[in-house]
């Protein structure tokens, strides 16, 4: 019984192709095998590059609707200030209730909305900023309302608070009235150092009791033989006892206050901090900003 074998040639063996199969496949295998490498990687690179600029056209909307959400909660929360009073109500405790909840909420809409994954070592956080709101436990709010409770309004007052920060440094200004015609100011000195991407720590230095100023034209009738009394008095002092007056009265406050912050929000206009306690502290800018000048502050040490 004799089997017969049969031998099938490797040129009639055909490839079933469909259309998608052959048209994607025939320009490369039409190549070199080093040509055919780099098509290879230019087709990755195309697929790649068209990734990303479909992500960029998809990203840019929504990129643009969360900083135009963010300009318009920064303009609501300006707004939430004025209509509680602005500084002299809140100093003086004039705000109420439901308008500190209103600034609350609009204090904690923005901060989530944060421009500044770093905010402690950002160049934004640099220059003479405003103080516009206070928490009820903040220390620039229980020193103004020390002075409002002990004193009317008509003997003293807090116009303003301020603070000027420049290479780990701050000085802390709240300028007074007196009798409405005499201005005075306490400058507070504090070091800052950097602890976190958000976290800094603030150590007292030094106070300042600046030299007041009077403003004559201001001085009530019955007070101005008292204060030219006063003002001779100091003209009579001996030079150094008088140039130490004029320049103010310095207390060292080294090792003994010293306090831990966040920065729960910083740009170009407003700086949000909050203490220990959670109470949040806004402020305002008051000069232009270091950052157009390419300044930065040292990174933080972990």
């Amino acid at each position: 019984m004799s089997m017969a074998t049969s031998h099938t040639s490797l040129s009639s063996i055909t490839i079933p192709s469909s259309s998608k199969f052959s048209s994607s496949l025939s320009p490369l295998l039409a190549l070199a095998p080093p040509q055919r490498t780099k098509a290879r990687r230019l087709n990755v690179r195309r697929t790649c590059i068209r990734a990303m600029v479909q992500q960029a056209v998809q990203g840019a909307p929504a990129a643009y609707a969360k900083e135009m959400e963010r300009l318009s909660a920064k303009e609501s929360l300006l707004l939430a200030f004025k209509d509680a009073g602005g500084f002299e109500a809140l100093v003086s405790g004039k705000t109420t209730d439901m308008q500190r909840i209103d600034v609350n909420e609009r204090i904690t809409g923005l901060e989530r909305l944060n421009p500044t994954p770093r905010p402690t070592t950002s160049p934004f956080l640099e220059g003479r900023w405003n103080f516009e709101w206070f928490g009820s436990g903040s220390p620039g709010l229980f020193a103004a309302r020390l002075i409002f409770e002990n004193f009317p309004s008509s003997i003293a007052s807090l116009s303003k608070m301020d603070v000027f920060i420049k290479d780990g440094n701050a000085n802390i200004t709240a300028n007074m009235n007196l009798l409405n015609s005499i201005e005075s100011k306490v400058i507070i000195s504090t070091k800052l150092s950097v602890e976190g991407p958000l976290r800094m720590k603030e150590e007292y230095v030094e106070g300042t009791l600046v030299s007041p100023t009077i403003i004559e034209d201001r001085v009530p009738e019955q007070l101005k033989g008292a204060l030219g009394q006063a003002v001779n008095a100091v003209q009579q002092l001996p030079v150094p006892i008088r140039d130490a007056v004029s320049s103010g009265l310095k207390v060292p406050l080294s090792n003994s206050i010293q306090r831990l912050f966040m920065i729960s929000y910083l740009d170009e206009e407003i700086l949000i901090i909050r203490d220990t306690s959670g109470m949040p502290e806004v402020l305002t800018r008051l000069d232009a900003s270091p950052s157009s000048l390419g300044e930065s502050i040292p990174e933080y040490e972990s």
